[in-house]
């Protein structure tokens, strides 16, 4: 299967870049980011909708916003090479390294995260990655079992055993992104890490003492009541994957089936959100 990589460039570039990645998120494209000046976004080719993408440009036009754009296809068998050429190393204070394979090794910080990430996402370089490395850096998952929702390359589940979970459920509903998570699991010498490609219903019946659901505010929404249900007493759940114009929405509808607010962090205009049971 191919993705689809849109560039966008577009005037006036503020607030507006932030307005489209909302909207697209809302259209199903999972990954952002901005680079020379471009806001660079990807998605699926079978779930590309048309007339959604069209709806979107139509309402920034009726604002007098001028949107150019680029669509580019890329091949499942090209994202190494498109990776390799622009994929520089994240760096979490001197806590955490993410790094592909052809970068240099490091000894000065705690942990390295060695990632090939051909068609997932979860480099670290997006903000919601890197809100949730973040979070993860900060607890003792010493015994705890995990669940890592939207898994992609399994960088959250990675660094969950390094940080001392000996279960972790790592699922995404793309195949390659489930076959890509497996190999950076093996990669990184983690051995209590299980992958599976499926949907929520892949966890009805299993508790866990830590969920972690990177994906976006629409599935969130519609994943929150299975997440309270799987969660044990007490549990931690932290969603990323939305605006911060979404805290408010999302912490509404957690509390109403019962979930308690812990915190929020926000990292240019995206957010994570904390929640207990």
């Amino acid at each position: 299967m191919n993705y689809l990589e849109f560039q966008f460039n577009i005037e006036p570039v503020k607030p507006w870049t932030e307005i489209l990645t909302a909207y697209l998120s809302e259209i199903d494209f999972q990954g952002f980011y901005e680079e020379d000046g471009l806001l660079k976004a990807f998605i699926s080719e079978n779930e590309f909708d048309p007339s959604a993408f069209g709806n979107v440009l139509g309402s920034l036009k009726e604002n007098n916003v001028k949107v150019i754009y680029e669509k580019i296809i890329i091949k499942q068998q090209n994202w190494n090479a498109s990776w390799e050429s622009s994929f520089k190393p994240v760096e979490i204070n001197k806590d955490l390294c993410i790094r592909a394979p052809f970068h240099e090794h490091k000894d000065n910080f705690n942990y390295t995260i060695v990632i090939q990430p051909k068609m997932s996402f979860g480099t670290g370089h997006h903000q919601t990655t890197y809100l949730m490395c973040e979070a993860i850096l900060k607890l003792d998952l010493t015994n705890k079992n995990v669940l890592d929702m939207g898994s992609g390359t399994g960088v959250l589940s990675i660094l969950c055993e390094k940080k001392g979970s000996t279960k972790i459920t790592a699922i995404d509903i793309e195949e390659w992104s489930a076959e890509n998570c497996k190999e950076n699991i093996i990669s990184n010498d983690c051995s209590h890490i299980e992958t599976f490609c499926g949907d929520i219903d892949l966890i009805d019946g299993k508790k866990f003492d830590v969920i972690f659901a990177n994906i976006n505010k629409n599935i969130l929404k519609r994943h929150l009541q299975e997440y309270f249900i799987s969660l044990s007493e007490n549990g931690l759940l932290y969603l990323s994957g939305f605006f911060s114009t979404d805290i408010k929405e999302l912490k509404l509808l957690a509390e109403e089936i019962g979930l308690n607010y812990i915190s929020t962090n926000a990292k240019d205009e995206w957010a994570m959100l904390v929640l207990q049971k």
